[in-house]
């Protein structure tokens, strides 16, 4: 049996994560186990850390943290078809939610459990480094697009469906940020002619993306310019990523002439940045967050406009939009380049596990249109 090591989140916000051993958890029926080569850092994963018990609650300690692998299959479950020993793979790591909440699930080790129906195989021309931005994004990409709790818009396909002026419209906020890069293509190959905010410097590249138009998230002529775009279109509903960006959609839904789907899925709850650090700014942070919460409630009962959190319950179902998205599109299109390896690893470390740590610290401190990887 492999001897497997992990970076340990030993207790409520202990710091530096603890590189020691762990062990290598065999796969039940429908699970692979992967040899990591690259990992991607999330916010979530330096959020835990500094927040203790105020996130992610249900986790006790020790516990392994991570949601981003790629790797090869080193094992395979006796239900599995789809994958075999030697795969060069990408998938999402489940150990953080609550259905899964077991260290093997997670993606700060050198072996993890995966579920098959949150795996994807990579081409050979992709590298480790480059595939490993994908596979939390593309999860919450998909379930807040296609899923029908939220914006329950078609599937993509692979080629992808023609986009022109007579498509309908979708908003999709932070199209720089890691799922809004995912969420731009899926998207797109779905057929959707995408409207997208990003700083400047970022427009280019959420058009190389597939974005239709893209309009400066600080300019105060922001709103007008986005109900411009959408005049004389369908509009398909918001997905909303970043500081300001539930309410942005809510003013142009209300706003716009055919909106068919008066929904907001959004990704990213309000949150400060850096986090606070004593028992006054927290509470001063969790009182903020109960407010927005409640403030997003009455907007969206007074503009009859559903908003609603991305929040994963379905992630760890094999079956669903989730899953179709994983096994019909992911494979094919990066095989033909339909989907790109975006945003561009940001490697910050090729020390192996004692790596994540700072990889982690550098993620806390925030980065544009890149993605922190950890090569292993």
């Amino acid at each position: 049996m492999p001897e497997n090591k992990a970076a340990w989140l030993t207790a409520a916000k202990a710091y530096p994560l603890e590189v020691r051993d762990a062990p290598y958890t065999p796969p039940t029926a429908h699970e692979i186990v992967v040899r990591n080569r690259a990992l991607a850092i999330n916010p979530v994963d330096w959020a835990k850390q500094a927040l203790g018990n105020l996130l992610l609650g249900h986790i006790k300690y020790p516990f392994i943290l991570g949601n981003d692998v790629a790797g090869e299959v080193v094992e395979v479950g006796s239900a599995v078809t789809r994958f075999q020993v030697g795969d060069r793979v990408i998938g999402q790591a489940l150990a953080v939610t609550p259905q899964s909440n077991r260290s093997a699930e997670g993606a700060f080790q050198l072996y993890t459990v995966l579920r098959e129906h949150l795996v994807a195989k990579i081409p050979d021309a992709v590298t480790f480094q480059d595939a490993a931005v994908l596979p939390l994004a593309i999860s919450t990409a998909a379930y807040g697009l296609f899923h029908s709790r939220f914006l329950g818009l078609d599937l993509p396909t692979v080629p992808g469906r023609e986009v022109n002026d007579a498509s309908p419209v979708v908003l999709i906020t932070g199209g720089a940020s890691s799922v809004g890069t995912c969420a731009v293509q899926l998207a797109v190959a779905a057929g959707y002619r995408v409207l997208s905010t990003a700083s400047p410097k970022n427009h280019e590249y959420v058009r190389g993306l597939g974005a239709a138009e893209v309009f400066d998230y600080n300019s105060p002529a922001l709103t007008r310019d986005l109900v411009a775009a959408c005049k004389g279109r369908k509009v398909a509903g918001a997905y909303a990523i970043g500081v300001g960006s539930v309410e942005t959609s809510f003013a142009v839904l209300s706003q716009v002439d055919d909106c068919a789907n008066r929904y907001i899925a959004y990704a990213s709850p309000p949150s400060p940045r850096p986090l606070p650090t004593g028992a006054l700014g927290t509470i001063s942070m969790v009182g903020g967050m109960v407010w927005w919460m409640a403030a997003t409630a009455v907007r969206s009962a007074v503009k009859r406009i559903k908003a609603e959190f991305i929040d994963g319950d379905e992630w760890v179902k094999p079956d669903g939009e989730i899953m179709r998205v994983w096994r019909d599109f992911v494979p094919q299109a990066l095989e033909n380049g339909l989907l790109k390896t975006k945003p561009e690893a940001l490697v910050v470390s090729t020390r192996g596990l004692e790596g994540i740590q700072e990889g982690m610290d550098l993620q806390k401190k925030g980065v544009s249109a890149r993605k922190v990887v950890v090569v292993l």
